[in-house]
């Protein structure tokens, strides 16, 4: 079936400005998917066993139950080389960067390297603390990291490039890190969603090369819930103390939230519920890629080895007909401009980047068959 063609009038229907009928905007996993009864059962478990003294103001790097159940796991699933004194736990990747942004103005710091595409909302709490963006180039292996000179970090998503879903290439892995060494330059890793990966087991974290220039970045937001608001960072020894000190002199983040996620963790259900997550959404990524085939075969996908969203190639100077027909549909998407950095030297492209993860396993099929209907 070919694309609908809108009336005249293109200014979407009022229901349609208010909440669409389908929300393929990436970066939101299936909420209707959280695990409810496990998730109440280690909640119990946890606040039986706690200390009073855990309902106290405590350490702000966190709860030790949590970093020390995140040191052991990252080590198993991510590679990460981590121990408990070393990890922080921040309110979401967000706040995260907002205290490495602090310690690195603290330090005297004006800029940072970032991809062409990426999150705006990362540039911008960068931005607040004080710091310079600058994109490095991108092909398809990847950022290319050659053009780094004295930048005291770069943030980079390695494993899943966000949005593109590229792979960094392992020469350039090396290169990075043997850049942060020869420069005293950090690596910001955000890893998030490293553990949702099809083709392969999922590659080990840049970390893991050298835990003395790399931060890394992990957060429940793509594989539990962004409501529960826990992220971490695993942080070289020579950073630990001043992003502490950006923190505050106390724990931020809930903790009855943070010993439940430590005994999710050390329970295994958390374990299980990635792997169930991870069937969940490869299901959902075959049927968007069958459903390209046969209804919109000029129409690639990109990007889907891993996570939970897929870059759509559209033909050139079609990108804002696809976006008004789809809002006639009732489908909230993105285009692959929206993630753009405004500086970044390579031409724009045509093309849509399709989350999966959002709309519930019954709205999925819909879901499919609206958007085969706007594509070209």
């Amino acid at each position: 079936e070919r694309a609908v063609v809108p009336p005249t009038d293109t200014t979407p229907p009022r229901r349609l400005r208010s909440r669409p009928t389908y929300d393929l905007v990436p970066g939101t996993p299936d909420l209707a998917a959280f695990p409810r009864t496990e998730w109440l059962k280690a909640a119990r478990r946890a606040l039986t066993a706690a200390p009073y003294q855990a309902l106290g103001y405590g350490d702000p790097r966190g709860r030790v139950e949590l970093r020390t159940a995140l040191a052991a796991y990252l080590s198993r699933a991510r590679g990460v080389r981590a121990d408990p004194e070393h990890i922080l736990i921040s309110a979401g990747i967000s706040n995260g960067l907002r205290l490495i942004g602090t310690a690195l103005r603290a330090r005297g710091s004006r800029a940072i390297a970032v991809e062409s595409y990426g999150l705006t909302a990362h540039w911008q709490i960068l931005a607040e603390a004080g710091l310079r963006t600058r994109p490095l180039p991108f092909d398809q292996l990847g950022t290319n990291p050659a053009q780094l000179t004295d930048e005291p970090a770069v943030l980079l998503t390695p494993a899943h490039q966000f949005p593109m879903g590229v792979l960094l290439h392992h020469d350039r892995r090396s290169a990075v890190v043997d850049w942060a060494r020869r420069t005293g330059g950090l690596v910001l890793e955000d890893d998030y969603d490293g553990e949702f990966r099809y083709d392969r087991q999922p590659i080990g974290a840049l970390q893991g090369l050298d835990p003395n220039h790399v931060v890394y970045l992990g957060t429940a937001s793509k594989s539990l819930a962004p409501g529960l608001r826990l992220a971490w960072m695993v942080l070289p020894p020579s950073l630990m103390e001043e992003v502490t000190k950006a923190k505050g002199g106390i724990d931020t983040c809930g903790v009855l939230d943070q010993l439940t996620l430590a005994e999710f963790i050390t329970s295994g259900a958390y374990d299980r519920h990635v792997r169930a997550a991870r069937l969940r959404y490869r299901r959902r990524r075959d049927t968007l890629v069958e459903a390209l085939a046969q209804h919109a075969p000029d129409v690639h996908a990109t990007g889907i080895a891993a996570g939970f969203h897929a870059v759509l190639s559209l033909p050139p100077g079609t990108e804002q007909s696809v976006v008004q027909a789809a809002a006639w549909q009732g489908l909230a998407l993105h285009t692959l401009s929206f993630y753009r950095h405004e500086h970044a030297v390579a031409a724009p492209l045509d093309a849509l980047v399709v989350g999966y993860g959002t709309p519930p396993d019954h709205a999925w099929a819909g879901a499919v068959e609206a958007l085969c209907r706007v594509l070209p």
